[in-house]
């Protein structure tokens, strides 16, 4: 069975000062699920914002979903931000908040708001994820400061990924099944 909820966070004084100021341009940064190391052990910290909880769970692959496996910690602050830390939480795990009412017998399984990666419809789960990612465009980079002028015309092709294109059984297409195609129609159609 997996650790309990540790006290964790990651969240400075400044963060909750801006925060509760609504002047918080990173959030993305902090709330969400984020893969740590604490005192020399790998998990996920978790961070969300919910106000009229009374209390906050994590439910998920790596507890089984069972309620009450890993409960977080309400800030003292008065925020309404609920955090905690917990060990062995790999990156693909689904995860959902369960979120309990401090007005009445009211819970709700949520996905998380700020999650980087999220199961596909029909399915509705958050996933943890990584996004260090090693990237070798080195040759492109270079390439592009001379496409790239301040003096070159730009033309920027706007779309909607879930109806450009999808498959036959009306199926949305993965980032990976839509990048050649839609690399390949920007070309021919000459956007930069």
């Amino acid at each position: 069975m997996m650790n309990k909820t540790q006290k964790f966070s990651l969240l400075t004084s400044d963060d909750i000062y801006l925060f509760k100021h609504a002047n918080h341009f990173r959030l993305y940064e902090k709330l969400g699920s984020r893969m740590v190391l604490k005192d020399g052990a790998a998990g996920v910290y978790f961070c969300v914002w919910a106000p009229n909880a009374g209390s906050v769970s994590v439910i998920g692959d790596f507890n089984a979903w069972d309620i009450s496996a890993n409960a977080l910690f309400p800030r003292a602050d008065s925020s309404g931000i609920w955090e905690g830390f917990i060990e062995g939480v790999k990156a693909g795990d689904c995860y959902k908040y369960l979120i309990n009412s401090s007005f009445g017998d009211f819970s709700e399984k949520k996905a998380d708001p700020f999650a980087f990666y999220a199961e596909r419809p029909e399915k509705t789960s958050s996933r943890v994820w990584d996004l260090h990612y090693q990237w070798s465009d080195d040759e492109w980079m270079e390439k592009r400061k001379h496409k790239s002028a301040k003096n070159a015309p730009v033309s920027i092709y706007e779309i909607h990924l879930g109806s450009w294109r999808r498959k036959e059984n009306r199926q949305w297409l993965s980032y990976k099944e839509i990048a050649q195609g839609l690399a390949k129609y920007c070309t021919e159609m000459g956007w930069t």
